[in-house]
């Protein structure tokens, strides 16, 4: 049987950011302590899973400090079409979204997630020219704490809304839909990022709905 392609598309929880004690400073979680790479190894060789995670990705947003690459949604549609046919797209953005700098609302976050499905759906980068089956994962609610704290100012109180509204933006497409704050909780040294053992809970998670979702 030929293995099947999951793309894993999000920011800095995706691409396995260590919690941060200083700013500049970035570290990486290994592949068997990212939750894709946890992912991977828990669906075996039917699977191929693609790791694209870029620390600081918006949704839909060009950053005016970190830089345009981070706008999620210019990168979408490159990203899908190099790595077609894709089977499965989970996605998971929206927390960067909650940075003071944007001034957004967790419903113009949620319709930034829709301009993201839309796309998607229009790139129709499946096997065949079809959809790939989509996943999407509202992002952990975070704290406002340590030198990030300032950078999400007020952000933490949006990201408590942010479920319910991606839900109904996962119904609207015929997505797949994972709350990510119900497995895990973002770690007390930045109030952002996870620990390694998050990572697993989620990348487990994850596993067990494509399995029950996607499975052929």
């Amino acid at each position: 049987m030929s293995s099947r392609t999951l793309l894993c598309y999000g920011d800095s929880n995706t691409h396995g950011t260590k919690p941060l004690n200083l700013p500049g400073v970035r570290e990486r979680f290994g592949p068997a302590d990212r939750w894709p790479g946890v992912l991977a190894a828990a669906l075996g060789s039917e699977w191929h899973v693609i790791e694209e995670g870029l620390p600081a990705r918006t949704t839909v947003h060009d950053d005016p400090i970190e830089g345009h690459h981070k706008n999620g949604l210019a990168y979408l549609r490159p990203c899908l079409e190099s790595q077609l046919p894709g089977d499965v797209v989970v996605l998971m953005l929206g927390t960067n979204d909650l940075k003071a700098r944007f001034s957004v609302t967790p419903a113009d976050i949620a319709n930034s997630v829709d301009v993201l499905l839309e796309t998607l759906v229009a790139c129709r980068a499946g096997p065949g020219g079809s959809t790939p089956h989509v996943l999407l994962m509202a992002p952990a609610p975070i704290e406002e704490v340590g030198f990030l704290g300032e950078i999400f100012t007020g952000g933490a109180a949006k990201s408590r809304l942010l479920a319910p509204l991606y839900e109904r933006v996962a119904v609207k497409h015929g997505s797949a839909f994972l709350d990510a704050g119900e497995i895990v909780r973002v770690s007390p040294t930045d109030g952002v990022h996870y620990e390694a053992d998050q990572h697993h809970k989620l990348g487990k998670a994850v596993a067990q709905l494509v399995r029950q979702r996607f499975s052929d």
